[in-house]
C-alpha cells in the first residue's frame, strides 16, 4: 500500500464496527464513533456487541493499535482524512428512508473540519443524499474546497460480513471528481491491487493475489442507485421463487427441482432461489420501500416492487396456513420454534419472519417454546418470557413434548439434527420446515410428517398413505452420475 489513510468511522453497528475492523486489517488507521458510552466501553474491554463470524478476531488483533474506540467525534473527524458515516437509516414515513440521523452527524462533522476531508457515505441512502450532505455542510459555512462527498454502499451479509467486505464481489465508489475518487482508491488499494491477499495471515476467501477485488467508479447519484437496485432484485428474487413456490405445491411439484432448473441458467444464477418464510432483516424491507418512495417521488411507476413486499408479505399467512392444517387447531398446541434471527448465522431480529410467524402463533393461543443459537437475548425484549412463551438451552429442550416442531431460520446446526433423537423428544413427529432443510423422503424414513415449502408433504405411514414418491430423488444434471 502506498501510505495507510486516517479513517474515521461513525456508527458501531453492523456496517461500522465491520468496516472499521476491516479497514484496520488492510492496513488503515481507524477510530470508530459512537455516541452511546456503554457500547464503546464495551468495544474498548473486548466486548463485541453483535454477533459476526470472524470480527472477534479481527477486533482483538488491532484493538487499541490499528483501531480505536471514541464518542469524541470532533477530535476523531479532525484527525482523520476520510470520515465514513454508517449510522442507521430506518424506514419512515410513507416508506422513505429517515435520513435524521445522517443529517444530525454531517451537522456534526461540519464544526469539526478545519482541513480537506473526504465525507463517504457507508449507510444506505436514497439518491441525491449527497446534495443534501453538501447542502447541509454548506449551511454550516464550509467552502466547498474543504471537502467532498463520496458515496461507497456496503454490500454486506449479516453472519458473512467480514468475509464480504475483505473478498467482495466489487467495491463501488461514487466519487465527482479525481481528488476524492483517489483517496477511496488508496483507501481500497491492498484490496485491489492483491496485496491483502499475499499476507500470510490474510482471511481466505474469493479473492487472490492473481484474483483481486475489482473496483468501479462511477458518478454518486449512480452509486446511490447500484445499492438500492442491487438490494431491491434480491429481494425480488425470494419474492418470485415464492411464488413459483405456491404454484409448485398447488401442482405437486418439487420447488427445490424448479429452483435447481433455473438457477442452472447461468443468466439468472442458483443464489437467492430459496423458497421460504421470505425475506426481513433490516436492509431488504427498507431498502425495497425507499427505492419505490425514491421511484415515486421522481414520477417514475415501479409497481414491480410493491408487488415483490406484497408477495414477501403475503408468504408469511402461507406459512401460517401451512402450520393450522397440519394441527387442525392452534389454541393449547405446544410448538417448539427453532430459529429467532431474521437468518442463519446472525443475532439480528429486525424484521424477522420468524418473530412474526412466532407473534401470529401466540395470537392464535398456541404455546412457544424457542431456540435459537445467538438472537434469545434480544428476542426477549421483544417477546419476554411468559406462560405461553419460553425460551429453551437447546433445540431438544425446545422440541421435548411438543405437537410439532417449527424450523424458522436456516441455521447450519439445525439442517445436521439427530432426526432419531428429535422424534424421541416430540410427542407427535411433526416438522413443518419454513427453510426447507430436509429432504421429504429422509424425514419420511425418520418416521415424521414433514411438511416444508413449495413441495408435496411428506405423510408418516401410520398418518394415511405417503404422497411422496420413492423415486424423487431430486433433479440430476445430464453428464453426472
Amino acid at each position: 500500500m502506498s501510505k495507510p489513510v486516517s479513517i474515521c468511522v461513525i456508527g458501531s453497528g453492523y456496517v461500522g464496527l465491520v468496516a472499521a475492523a476491516c479497514f484496520a486489517e488492510i492496513g488503515h488507521h481507524v477510530v470508530c464513533v459512537d455516541n452511546d458510552e456503554a457500547k464503546v466501553k464495551q468495544l474498548r474491554d473486548g466486548g463485541v456487541p453483535i454477533f459476526e463470524e470472524h470480527l472477534p478476531a479481527l477486533l482483538a488483533k488491532h484493538r487499541g493499535r490499528s483501531v480505536t474506540f471514541t464518542s469524541d467525534l470532533s477530535e476523531a473527524v479532525e484527525k482523520s482524512e476520510a470520515v465514513f458515516i454508517a449510522v442507521g437509516t430506518p424506514q419512515g414515513d410513507y416508506g422513505a428512508a429517515d435520513l435524521s440521523y445522517v443529517e444530525a452527524v454531517v451537522a456534526e462533522i461540519a464544526r469539526s473540519i478545519a482541513s480537506y476531508k473526504v465525507i463517504v457515505e457507508k449507510s444506505t441512502v436514497p439518491v441525491y443524499t449527497n446534495d443534501w450532505i453538501r447542502r447541509v455542510l454548506h449551511r454550516h459555512g464550509i467552502e466547498p474546497e474543504r471537502f467532498d462527498v463520496v458515496s461507497n454502499p456496503e454490500f454486506l451479509r449479516e453472519g458473512t460480513a467480514v468475509l464480504d467486505f475483505l473478498h467482495p464481489d466489487r467495491i463501488v465508489v461514487g466519487a465527482n471528481n479525481e481528488r476524492s475518487a483517489t483517496v477511496l482508491e488508496r483507501i481500497y488499494e491492498p484490496l485491489t491491487d492483491g496485496s491483502y491477499y499475499a499476507q500470510p495471515d490474510a482471511l481466505p476467501g474469493t479473492c487472490s493475489v492473481t484474483h483481486p477485488a475489482q473496483l468501479v467508479v462511477t458518478s454518486t447519484q449512480s452509486a446511490e442507485i447500484i445499492k438500492h437496485a442491487s438490494n431491491a432484485f434480491l429481494a425480488m428474487k425470494i419474492s418470485f421463487i415464492n411464488a413459483v413456490a405456491n404454484l409448485a405445491e398447488a401442482v405437486d411439484a418439487d420447488i427445490e427441482d424448479i429452483s435447481a432448473g433455473i438457477g442452472l441458467d447461468s443468466r439468472i444464477g442458483r443464489k437467492f432461489l430459496r423458497a421460504g418464510l421470505g425475506y426481513g432483516g433490516s436492509c431488504f424491507p427498507k431498502d425495497v420501500a425507499a427505492f419505490h418512495w425514491v421511484a415515486q417521488e421522481r414520477g417514475v411507476d415501479f409497481q414491480l416492487l410493491e408487488e415483490v413486499r406484497k408477495i414477501n408479505e403475503t408468504q408469511k399467512d402461507v406459512f401460517f396456513n401451512k402450520v393450522r392444517s397440519a394441527l387442525w387447531t392452534l389454541r393449547g398446541k405446544r410448538l417448539a420454534a427453532l430459529g429467532l434471527a431474521f437468518k442463519g448465522e446472525t443475532d439480528d431480529i429486525r424484521d424477522s419472519p420468524a418473530i412474526s410467524m412466532i407473534e401470529m402463533l401466540l395470537n392464535a393461543g398456541a404455546i412457544v417454546t424457542a431456540f435459537d443459537p445467538a438472537a434469545m437475548e434480544r428476542t426477549k425484549e421483544v417477546l419476554p418470557p411468559a406462560e405461553n412463551m419460553r425460551y429453551a438451552s437447546d433445540l431438544y429442550s425446545a422440541a421435548k413434548d411438543a405437537d410439532a416442531v417449527l424450523i424458522l431460520t436456516d441455521w447450519k446446526e439445525f439442517a445436521e439434527v439427530d432426526l432419531a433423537r428429535l422424534n424421541r423428544a416430540m410427542r407427535f413427529p411433526i416438522v413443518i420446515d419454513g427453510r426447507n432443510l430436509y429432504k421429504p423422503l429422509e424425514m419420511q424414513s425418520h418416521g415424521f410428517t414433514y411438511v416444508s415449502v413449495g413441495r408435496p408433504t411428506a405423510y408418516h405411514a401410520q398418518e394415511g398413505k405417503p404422497r411422496v414418491s420413492a423415486g424423487s430423488k431430486g433433479p440430476r444434471e445430464r453428464g453426472t452420475k
